[in-house]
C-alpha cells in the first residue's frame, strides 16, 4: 500500500520495497539424549565439537508475497557422544514490491534470511540453555556468500558457465 501513494511530484512511488508480514517457528526439535549424565561432562578439558548446517528456501505465496524459511541444524559432541542436537525451521512471509524479477530470489534468500536470523539464533540459544548447557549462539552467517557458493555449486552441476 505504501507504494500507491504519490510522491512529491504526483507520480506513484515505484521504489523497491520489502515488508515482513509475519515471522514464526515452523518446526523445532531439541534433543538432550544423554541427560542428566551429559550435563556433568561439561567440565571436560576440551570443549565439545560443534557442527552446524544452514539452509534457506523460499516459496511464492501470491503475486507479491513469499515465504522464506531459514533452517538451522546442529549438534554438540564430546568424545563421540551427542550432548545436544537441534533442528529449527524459522519462517517469515515477506511482501516484495517493485523488485525486478531477477532480484527476487537473492532478496528472499539473502535479505529475508538476514532478517530472520537473530530470532532463530535466540530460539536456539534459549533451548540449549534450557537443556542445562551454556547458551549456544550460532555464529554470524554471511548469507550473500552462502548464496554465491550455492549458485556456483548449482551451475557446476548444470555444466553452465559461471557468470
Amino acid at each position: 500500500m505504501a507504494n500507491e501513494f504519490p510522491n512529491g511530484n504526483g507520480a506513484a512511488d515505484t521504489a523497491p520495497s520489502m515488508s515482513a508480514l509475519i515471522q514464526y517457528t515452523k518446526d523445532f526439535s531439541f534433543e538432550n539424549p544423554k541427560a542428566p549424565r551429559a550435563l556433568g561432562q561439561q567440565a571436560a578439558q576440551e570443549g565439545p565439537q560443534m557442527s552446524l548446517q544452514v539452509n534457506v528456501s523460499s516459496t511464492a505465496l501470491g503475486e507479491n508475497d513469499y515465504e522464506t524459511v531459514l533452517q538451522l541444524e546442529g549438534k554438540a559432541e564430546l568424545n563421540g557422544e551427542t550432548l545436544f542436537a537441534f533442528d529449527l525451521s524459522y519462517g517469515g512471509v515477506f511482501r516484495l514490491l517493485n523488485v525486478p524479477q531477477e532480484h527476487i530470489h537473492p532478496v528472499l534468500v539473502i535479505d529475508c534470511a538476514r532478517l530472520l536470523f537473530p530470532f532463530a539464533r535466540q530460539i536456539i540459544a534459549e533451548a540449549v540453555q534450557n537443556g542445562g548447557f551454556p547458551p549456544f549462539y550460532v555464529p554470524p552467517i554471511d548469507f550473500a556468500a552462502l548464496y554465491q557458493q550455492r549458485m556456483q555449486e548449482f551451475q557446476a552441476q548444470q555444466g553452465a558457465p559461471l557468470a
